[in-house]
């Protein structure tokens, strides 16, 4: 074979080793530091992810599912996983935060595992700061064309961390809730374009 030749085949496994593990969006491109929409990968089943308080006070916020499917909610953006790589990678830690200019809690909106709600027996996805131990989340390949977000709480002295799915649970009054659940909520990315983040406020 000529020198040409393998240097064409040295390209190519470079190249595909750099997007292994790449999150796509639906679009198929590849996911960096830009602002996506999360849309329920089958139709009718509600739309992207807002902000919501939760047994009726304001505040803290809960991240929640739209109920119409033409809303698409709030984009978010994904942040400090530790492999130094530019896109957005499969099966690794990472922040994600709720691209918001404001809200009327006047907290941050990166994406915690909350306190353990007594009268509902779940754990709730909510908006807070940074947390190492609460705020770490992964994006997982489901299947051929979805994605899921898993929790991944920091390992204990006995070993490695349980990894639990993050799903949605509806509560007494019909809004749709991402908690931890057996089930995910399987999922897809949309680019947001950058007039429609705009200074949406909660």
């Amino acid at each position: 074979m000529s020198p040409p030749f393998y240097f064409v085949l040295a390209l190519a496994a470079v190249l595909a080793t750099s997007t292994h593990g790449a999150v796509l969006d639906i679009d198929g491109d590849t996911m960096f530091r830009d602002s996506y929409y999360v849309l329920p990968v089958i139709r009718g089943q509600g739309g992207g992810l807002s902000l919501r308080g939760r047994g009726g006070i304001p505040c803290p916020l809960d991240i929640v599912q739209e109920s119409s499917e033409v809303d698409q909610g709030i984009p978010v953006k994904f942040s400090n996983w530790k492999i130094k790589v530019a896109f957005v990678p499969e099966s690794r830690n990472l922040n994600i935060e709720t691209v918001v200019r404001a809200t009327i809690c006047i907290q941050s909106t990166y994406w915690q595992v909350g306190e353990f709600d007594e009268e509902r027996k779940k754990y709730f996805v909510m908006a807070g700061p940074q947390d190492s131990g609460k705020s770490f989340f992964q994006i997982q390949k489901s299947g051929d064309d979805a994605y899921k977000f898993v929790f991944c709480p920091p390992a204990l002295e006995t070993g490695c961390p349980r990894c639990r799915n993050v799903g949605i649970f509806e509560d007494e009054i019909g809004i749709r809730r991402l908690a931890l659940t057996s089930e995910p909520f399987l999922v897809v990315f949309k680019k947001a374009n950058v007039t429609e983040i705009s200074s949406k406020t909660m």
